[in-house]
């Protein structure tokens, strides 16, 4: 995955309804449909969560960015998040381990 990008998306939930769930569901159909989006990870510990993107290259990442629905949930971050950090980071070095299952 080198030469790619991740975008880490650290957030506090206050408000994580089911209102929440119902327009996140939706923004996370609408990401993976995008030219460019190669996958994600996440991690959920009760009202905290890292949410990792993968894109092909930065404009992949700036048009997700400034898509309509996107932009939709950014106007309302104050009604579900206590906090959130945003990063795009370029990856230079990727490694991946599994175990195997027999």
């Amino acid at each position: 995955m080198r030469g790619k990008y991740a975008v880490i998306f650290a957030s506090t939930k206050f408000n994580a309804n089911s209102e929440y769930q119902a327009f996140d569901s939706e923004l996370m159909s609408l990401a993976q449909e995008q030219p460019g989006f190669l996958g994600y990870e996440s991690v959920v510990n009760e009202n905290k969560s890292i949410f990792i993107s993968y894109w092909d290259s930065k404009e992949a990442i700036e048009s997700w960015r400034v898509h309509a629905k996107h932009l939709s949930a950014k106007h309302r971050v104050g009604e579900w998040y206590e906090r959130y950090l945003s990063q795009i980071c370029l990856i230079e070095s990727s490694h991946e381990w599994r175990k195997s299952i027999e």
